[in-house]
């Protein structure tokens, strides 16, 4: 047989299909597809009890953090420092707490007025370069792993005071909370401060010190921060209407900006061809009533009406409305 397309079967094979038709045990159909049922993997060791406005508003303030720290570490090293915000996410203590580099020094540090506790570790690299630039030393040819001494300890506590205090200026303006160091722990592992299960949001953050590149991060738990946790969310939330001593500092600080202040009569559009006509002894009418005065524009916007005069040889305007309140000048 030819031209089916098919394969063509031997007599032996075809001799055994008889057979086994004769005894009723042809071969079974291929079983039809069923259709498989959509599944979604959850992942329940990723908590999500920060919301996401509030890991935006932490992102930020870690943010500024890498911008002031690098500034001021920077010119007391005396070396170029950097600091990255890379990620951050949540996660259960434990898994925060096993991402950290193992080589990592601990900072805990208390959390003034609620009085809880959060974590900032670095990588070992960048401490004893600190140190070694704190001491006068140089890091040019890199720094070797070595136990710390007590004058490298102090030191190191030395270190982590100056990045809290960054990340202490942040946090009082967004929330009104201090930062006070605790103990400084070389031994990563011993470093629990609350359940293995406490959902945390773990900031990782790259330091760079001539050299060096190092990981630190930040592990911030759930309770640490669950007292004030309105204050980093929008910021709606927590401003409400300003204080009187607010206004008053926001009017100190724009009050010596200079600003253009411009006095104007009234316009009309006018064709191109209309202007360059325009000569001598010509009257423009403008789209004003005579009695309207003229209106003074600080830049782009107009604040106050007014009656032109002169003050000795030199023009003058005389206030006599305020557009934006509506009330009279006396």
């Amino acid at each position: 047989m030819s031209g089916t397309g098919g394969p063509v079967l031997s007599e032996d094979a075809i001799a055994a299909l008889v057979d086994a038709a004769r005894d009723g045990r042809l071969p079974d159909d291929k079983p039809t597809p069923q259709r498989r049922r959509r599944m979604r993997a959850v992942d329940f060791t990723r908590p999500t009890k920060f919301t996401a406005e509030q890991e935006r508003r932490l992102g930020r303030t870690l943010e500024a953090f890498c911008r002031t720290a690098s500034t001021r570490l920077s010119a007391e090293l005396r070396v170029p420092l950097e600091f990255e915000l890379l990620t951050s996410s949540q996660l259960t203590w434990a898994n925060a707490h096993a991402a950290v580099p193992s080589s990592s020094t601990a900072a805990i540090f208390h959390v003034e007025p609620i009085g809880t506790r959060m974590l900032l570790s670095t990588e070992s690299s960048l401490l004893l370069g600190a140190i070694e630039l704190l001491l006068g030393g140089s890091i040019d040819g890199g720094v070797k792993e070595r136990r710390m001494t007590d004058i490298d300890q102090a030191l190191g506590r030395h270190f982590f005071e100056r990045l809290l205090a960054q990340l202490t200026l942040i946090w009082t303006d967004v929330a009104g909370l201090t930062l006070e160091l605790e103990t400084v722990d070389q031994h990563l592992e011993t470093a629990q401060m609350v359940s293995v299960s406490e959902p945390t949001l773990s900031m990782m953050i790259e330091a760079r010190l001539g050299g060096i590149s190092a990981t630190m991060a930040l592990l911030i738990p759930w309770s640490a921060i669950a007292p004030v946790a309105e204050r980093f969310g929008s910021r709606e939330d927590h401003n409400g209407p300003r204080s009187e001593d607010e206004a008053s500092s926001v009017r100190q600080a724009v009050g010596s900006v200079e600003m253009m202040v411009r006095a104007e009569v009234a316009s009309v559009m006018l064709p191109i061809e209309s202007v360059l006509a325009l000569k001598e002894g010509d009257l423009l009418r403008l789209n004003s009533p005579a009695s309207g005065g003229i209106t003074l524009y600080a830049d782009q916007v107009p604040v106050h009406t007014g009656r032109p005069g002169r003050s000795g040889s030199r023009r003058a305007v005389q206030v006599t409305n305020n557009l934006a309140k509506g009330k009279s000048f006396r």
